[in-house]
């Protein structure tokens, strides 16, 4: 068991002001695998008086000056690649092969796709050739507090931290309490990589903690936040009365429109599109609307891939899910699932209880339900798990009108061979991401949504600009530059 009970706050690890215990659970296997402290309202305010201090000086660096410094972090990944996936296993229960194939490297994708936006930032732009004496200067906006999840941990830290720094922001991060190892773990990190002191800061807490006081902190000028829309909410209350900057990256509820002209791979893509990461992923496409000619055989599919997906613990290697990552998520899908079958929907593969031949860590069976109704409990809330939702349709007026009759609206996906139809639909789907025919969104791509799904534009030119003041300056002297 590790003993991580110290938070990273101006440069150096110190022990908690008031010590607070929080267990790390292996969800494959029930036990604990670290201790971490929760931080308390001293150490929350130690880290932002150091990322205060930090940013009069980080603030004022070169571009070439922070871009070397990123550099140092995306080295120290490079080093210990291994270490960061084996983390995001452990502690929210990835299977090591994914960790290592998409959780772990998050980190040099989206860092590297900030440096090429980082290299084509104009700092300091004319407004145009009608005022040849104006500019717009491009400023860090000021110590930025980051709340990440659980779900996707260096994903989301990349996200933020990492646009953050180049954007010349001090920061204090904190992490889920459910998966903190891999953030401690991308402190050593900076701390390595030559982070200045102040500039990058860590502390351990829980949301009702360091997250409500990172979120009515005087000194923090933005809070970056991603996961629940509930949390978002109370983070954006928080934050109203000093004024704060607020990006939300939230739940969602993503339709997976599947016409009869889509390719034969279509329903088995989305299946297992769906069941990645045990569904723990907010823009999973967790609705599948299938045109009603070829519906019967797409739940026959849907039922034949989730049925072969096998389910095992996360430092197994090979192709399987893992565990949800704790009891109380474990539980609210269970109760969806029930409330799936008490509904009416038609159970065609997996259902309620642990996967046969286990009795030990939070498993959860893939499951998919056919001929649910809109409106439905399974397909208005978000389960956050390994369950699939099939609805048919019969005109493209009608999947246009079920898939937008949601709170959320962050990704959508679309398969038809028609292109006009895609391109219609593209543009007539209410959410922040469309990806169509299998088709991921390429690099630098801005991820965000609408509605509930919250606001935020997280990764290249958008991601860095987020941090960003833009202020006008006139009566410039272009002689002086």
């Amino acid at each position: 068991m590790l003993d991580k009970r110290q938070f990273y706050i101006n440069g150096q690890w110190v022990a908690p002001a008031t010590p607070r215990d929080c267990d790390v659970i292996n969800p494959s296997t029930e036990e604990v695998c670290a201790v971490i402290s929760l931080g308390s309202q001293a150490d929350t305010d130690a880290a932002v008086a150091a990322a205060k201090t930090a940013f009069e000086t980080w603030s004022v660096t070169t571009p070439a000056e922070r871009r070397a410094v990123v550099v140092g972090i995306l080295a120290q990944y490079e080093a210990r690649a291994e270490e960061m996936a084996q983390a995001i296993s452990v502690e929210m229960g990835a299977p090591i092969d994914l960790a290592r194939s998409s959780q772990a490297p998050c980190l040099p994708g989206h860092t590297e796709d900030f440096l090429t936006a980082f290299d084509e930032m104009e700092w300091i732009r004319p407004l145009g050739p009608h005022a040849p004496n104006d500019r717009i200067s491009m400023e860090p906006i000021g110590v930025v507090g980051l709340i990440t999840p659980w779900n996707w941990p260096m994903n989301q830290v990349t996200l933020k931290v990492i646009p953050a720094l180049l954007a010349g922001c001090t920061c204090v991060l904190k992490p889920s309490e459910e998966s903190p190892l891999s953030s401690m773990l991308f402190a050593e990190f900076c701390h390595d990589a030559g982070v200045p002191a102040g500039v990058f800061n860590l502390v351990n807490g829980d949301g009702m903690g360091v997250g409500t006081q990172l979120s009515s902190h005087p000194d923090i000028e933005m809070i970056s936040f991603t996961g629940s829309t509930r949390a978002g909410r109370a983070i954006s209350i928080a934050a109203a009365e000093t004024m704060k900057r607020v990006t939300l990256e939230l739940g969602g509820k993503g339709a997976n429109l599947i016409f009869a002209d889509a390719d034969e791979k279509a329903v088995k893509r989305g299946v297992l599109h769906m069941m990645n990461n045990s569904g723990q992923s907010c823009n999973a496409p967790s609705r599948m609307l299938v045109e009603r000619s070829i519906y019967d055989k797409a739940v026959e599919i849907a039922a034949e891939t989730a049925s072969s997906i096998k389910v095992g613990p996360a430092a197994e290697e090979g192709r399987h899910i893992g565990p949800v990552v704790n009891r109380r998520q474990w539980d609210q899908i269970q109760g969806y699932i029930q409330k799936g079958i008490d509904e009416g929907a038609r159970l065609v593969a997996g259902g309620p209880g642990l996967p046969e031949g286990m009795n030990k860590g939070f498993y959860v069976r893939p499951t998919v339900f056919a001929d649910v109704k809109p409106g439905m409990t399974i397909e208005r809330e978000e389960i956050f798990g390994p369950v699939l939702s099939i609805i048919p349709f019969d005109s493209e007026e009608e999947a246009l009108r079920i898939a937008n009759d949601t709170p959320y609206g962050l990704t959508n996906y679309v398969q038809s061979s028609d292109g006009s139809r895609r391109n219609r639909l593209a543009r007539k789907l209410r959410s922040g991401m469309v990806e169509m025919n299998g088709t991921s969104r390429g690099a630098g791509a801005p991820f965000g949504g609408v509605k509930a799904s919250g606001r935020a534009r997280e990764g290249g030119h958008w991601g860095l600009e987020e941090f960003l003041e833009a202020k006008a300056i006139s009566g410039w002297d272009s002689d002086a530059e």
